[in-house]
Protein backbone atom coordinates (compact mmCIF):
# COMPACT_ATOMS: atom_id res chain seq x y z
CA UNK A 1 0.00 0.00 0.00
CA UNK A 2 1.74 3.60 -0.76
CA UNK A 3 -0.07 7.03 -0.31
CA UNK A 4 0.82 9.98 -2.22
CA UNK A 5 2.57 13.27 0.47
CA UNK A 6 3.22 11.12 3.24
CA UNK A 7 6.73 11.79 4.79
CA UNK A 8 8.67 10.56 7.33
CA UNK A 9 11.90 10.45 8.99
CA UNK A 10 11.95 14.51 9.74
CA UNK A 11 14.75 14.84 12.13
CA UNK A 12 14.03 15.71 15.82
CA UNK A 13 17.60 16.67 16.92
CA UNK A 14 19.35 17.03 20.18
CA UNK A 15 17.88 19.13 22.66
CA UNK A 16 19.70 20.93 24.97
CA UNK A 17 19.88 18.85 28.29
CA UNK A 18 21.05 14.94 27.00
CA UNK A 19 21.05 11.70 28.94
CA UNK A 20 23.04 8.24 27.66
CA UNK A 21 20.31 5.29 28.01
CA UNK A 22 22.73 1.62 28.01
CA UNK A 23 20.07 -0.73 27.58
CA UNK A 24 20.83 -4.33 28.67
CA UNK A 25 24.04 -4.96 28.25
CA UNK A 26 24.96 -7.51 30.80
CA UNK A 27 26.38 -10.85 30.60
CA UNK A 28 23.67 -12.80 29.79
CA UNK A 29 22.57 -10.74 26.55
CA UNK A 30 26.88 -9.98 25.81
CA UNK A 31 28.40 -13.42 26.27
CA UNK A 32 27.76 -15.62 23.37
CA UNK A 33 27.84 -18.21 24.95
CA UNK A 34 24.83 -17.84 26.71
CA UNK A 35 21.54 -19.29 25.85
CA UNK A 36 20.14 -15.16 24.95
CA UNK A 37 24.28 -14.12 24.07
CA UNK A 38 25.05 -12.54 21.17
CA UNK A 39 28.93 -10.98 20.52
CA UNK A 40 28.56 -7.57 21.78
CA UNK A 41 32.45 -6.49 21.50
CA UNK A 42 31.96 -3.70 19.07
CA UNK A 43 28.50 -2.50 20.54
CA UNK A 44 30.76 -2.05 24.32
CA UNK A 45 33.64 -0.33 22.46
CA UNK A 46 31.29 2.50 21.14
CA UNK A 47 29.06 2.91 24.27
CA UNK A 48 31.86 3.15 26.00
CA UNK A 49 33.25 5.90 23.57
CA UNK A 50 29.80 7.87 23.94
CA UNK A 51 30.08 6.98 28.07
CA UNK A 52 32.88 9.41 28.34
CA UNK A 53 31.94 11.99 26.24
CA UNK A 54 28.90 12.08 28.56
CA UNK A 55 31.10 11.75 31.57
CA UNK A 56 33.45 14.71 30.43
CA UNK A 57 30.53 16.50 29.73
CA UNK A 58 28.37 16.07 33.22
CA UNK A 59 25.70 14.31 31.55
CA UNK A 60 23.43 11.89 33.12
CA UNK A 61 24.48 8.21 32.59
CA UNK A 62 21.59 5.14 33.05
CA UNK A 63 22.44 1.72 32.44
CA UNK A 64 19.10 -0.85 32.63
CA UNK A 65 19.50 -5.03 33.13
CA UNK A 66 16.71 -7.39 33.27
CA UNK A 67 16.63 -9.03 36.34
CA UNK A 68 14.01 -12.12 37.96
CA UNK A 69 12.95 -13.72 40.95
CA UNK A 70 14.80 -16.91 40.74
CA UNK A 71 12.28 -18.96 43.07
CA UNK A 72 9.43 -19.42 40.26
CA UNK A 73 10.38 -16.77 37.64
CA UNK A 74 6.75 -15.67 38.35
CA UNK A 75 7.79 -11.83 37.36
CA UNK A 76 8.70 -12.48 33.66
CA UNK A 77 4.93 -13.23 33.42
CA UNK A 78 3.97 -14.62 29.62
CA UNK A 79 7.02 -12.91 28.28
CA UNK A 80 9.33 -15.96 30.19
CA UNK A 81 7.62 -17.99 28.12
CA UNK A 82 7.78 -16.99 24.58
CA UNK A 83 11.53 -15.82 24.68
CA UNK A 84 12.71 -18.70 26.86
CA UNK A 85 15.73 -18.53 28.39
CA UNK A 86 15.14 -16.57 30.60
CA UNK A 87 16.43 -18.53 33.85
CA UNK A 88 19.98 -17.14 33.29
CA UNK A 89 18.57 -13.26 34.18
CA UNK A 90 17.68 -14.79 37.67
CA UNK A 91 18.40 -12.92 40.90
CA UNK A 92 20.74 -15.24 42.32
CA UNK A 93 23.21 -16.04 39.19
CA UNK A 94 25.48 -13.51 37.14
CA UNK A 95 23.47 -13.17 34.14
CA UNK A 96 21.83 -9.97 35.27
CA UNK A 97 25.42 -8.35 35.80
CA UNK A 98 26.56 -5.52 33.53
CA UNK A 99 29.06 -6.78 31.21
CA UNK A 100 32.48 -5.75 32.86
CA UNK A 101 33.79 -4.17 29.70
CA UNK A 102 31.44 -1.34 30.13
CA UNK A 103 32.92 1.92 31.77
CA UNK A 104 30.30 1.64 34.68
CA UNK A 105 31.16 3.69 37.56
CA UNK A 106 29.36 3.88 41.13
CA UNK A 107 27.31 7.04 40.41
CA UNK A 108 25.81 6.00 37.38
CA UNK A 109 22.04 4.79 37.50
CA UNK A 110 21.26 1.02 37.42
CA UNK A 111 17.50 0.92 35.81
CA UNK A 112 16.16 -2.87 37.05
CA UNK A 113 13.12 -3.73 34.82
CA UNK A 114 11.55 -6.77 33.87
CA UNK A 115 10.13 -6.54 30.02
CA UNK A 116 11.13 -4.83 26.52
CA UNK A 117 11.12 -1.31 27.44
CA UNK A 118 12.92 0.71 30.07
CA UNK A 119 10.05 3.15 30.80
CA UNK A 120 7.32 0.44 31.18
CA UNK A 121 7.26 -0.47 35.20
CA UNK A 122 9.85 2.00 35.85
CA UNK A 123 10.36 5.25 37.24
CA UNK A 124 12.83 6.45 34.31
CA UNK A 125 10.17 8.79 32.84
CA UNK A 126 10.37 10.70 36.67
CA UNK A 127 14.01 10.67 37.23
CA UNK A 128 14.50 11.95 33.57
CA UNK A 129 11.95 14.78 33.92
CA UNK A 130 13.29 15.76 37.46
CA UNK A 131 16.85 16.12 36.40
CA UNK A 132 15.39 18.78 33.24
CA UNK A 133 16.19 15.57 30.82
CA UNK A 134 14.84 16.55 27.29
CA UNK A 135 16.95 14.00 24.98
CA UNK A 136 17.60 10.50 25.36
CA UNK A 137 21.14 8.82 23.42
CA UNK A 138 20.57 5.07 23.20
CA UNK A 139 23.24 2.43 23.33
CA UNK A 140 23.11 -1.54 23.96
CA UNK A 141 20.69 -4.36 22.79
CA UNK A 142 18.52 -5.73 21.26
CA UNK A 143 17.86 -3.38 18.11
CA UNK A 144 14.50 -5.02 17.39
CA UNK A 145 13.71 -5.69 21.08
CA UNK A 146 14.40 -3.33 24.43
CA UNK A 147 16.02 -0.91 22.25
CA UNK A 148 12.97 -0.36 19.86
CA UNK A 149 10.55 -0.48 22.62
CA UNK A 150 12.10 2.02 24.57
CA UNK A 151 13.17 4.18 21.86
CA UNK A 152 8.99 4.00 20.89
CA UNK A 153 8.33 5.00 24.88
CA UNK A 154 10.57 7.68 25.12
CA UNK A 155 9.38 9.45 22.08
CA UNK A 156 5.63 9.19 23.41
CA UNK A 157 7.00 10.39 27.25
CA UNK A 158 8.01 13.54 25.16
CA UNK A 159 11.98 13.05 24.89
CA UNK A 160 14.25 13.14 21.38
CA UNK A 161 15.37 9.40 21.12
CA UNK A 162 19.52 9.42 19.52
CA UNK A 163 19.80 5.88 18.60
CA UNK A 164 23.61 5.48 18.01
CA UNK A 165 23.99 2.49 15.58
CA UNK A 166 27.32 1.61 16.07
CA UNK A 167 26.29 0.92 19.48
CA UNK A 168 23.24 -0.98 19.16
CA UNK A 169 23.06 -4.76 18.47
CA UNK A 170 21.02 -7.51 17.67
CA UNK A 171 21.11 -11.41 17.10
CA UNK A 172 19.66 -11.19 13.62
CA UNK A 173 21.56 -8.86 11.57
CA UNK A 174 18.12 -8.64 9.39
CA UNK A 175 15.90 -7.45 12.57
CA UNK A 176 18.81 -4.91 13.19
CA UNK A 177 19.11 -3.13 9.53
CA UNK A 178 14.81 -3.13 9.60
CA UNK A 179 14.21 -1.54 13.67
CA UNK A 180 17.36 0.87 12.51
CA UNK A 181 15.12 1.66 9.04
CA UNK A 182 11.67 1.73 10.96
CA UNK A 183 13.28 3.60 14.11
CA UNK A 184 14.66 6.32 11.45
CA UNK A 185 11.70 6.59 9.31
CA UNK A 186 9.17 7.40 12.55
CA UNK A 187 10.99 6.88 16.26
CA UNK A 188 14.01 8.60 16.29
CA UNK A 189 16.94 10.39 15.05
CA UNK A 190 19.96 7.96 14.13
CA UNK A 191 23.37 9.47 14.76
CA UNK A 192 26.76 8.22 14.66
CA UNK A 193 29.23 7.91 17.33
CA UNK A 194 31.40 10.86 15.56
CA UNK A 195 28.39 13.12 15.63
CA UNK A 196 26.89 11.96 19.07
CA UNK A 197 30.16 12.61 20.62
CA UNK A 198 30.59 15.96 19.31
CA UNK A 199 26.96 16.63 20.16
CA UNK A 200 27.42 15.59 23.81
CA UNK A 201 30.60 17.61 24.48
CA UNK A 202 29.02 20.78 22.93
CA UNK A 203 26.45 20.49 25.55
CA UNK A 204 28.55 20.48 28.56
CA UNK A 205 27.49 21.37 32.35
CA UNK A 206 23.82 19.56 32.08
CA UNK A 207 22.82 18.35 35.74
CA UNK A 208 23.69 14.30 36.73
CA UNK A 209 21.21 11.45 37.44
CA UNK A 210 22.33 9.29 40.35
CA UNK A 211 21.01 6.83 42.69
CA UNK A 212 19.71 3.31 41.76
CA UNK A 213 16.78 2.10 40.48
CA UNK A 214 14.10 -0.84 41.12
Amino acid sequence: MTTQGQTFGNSIGFGSRPAVLVIDLCRAFTDPHRPLGVDCTAVIGQSNRILRAARDAGHPVIFSTVRYDSRDFSDAGIWGRKIGGHTDLGADGDGPEIDPRLEMEPADTLLVKKYASCFFGTDLSSRLVSQGVDTLVICGVTTSGCVRASTVDAIQYGFRPIVVPEAVGDRWPDAHDQSLRDMAAKYADLMGADAVVEALSARAGSPQVRGSGT
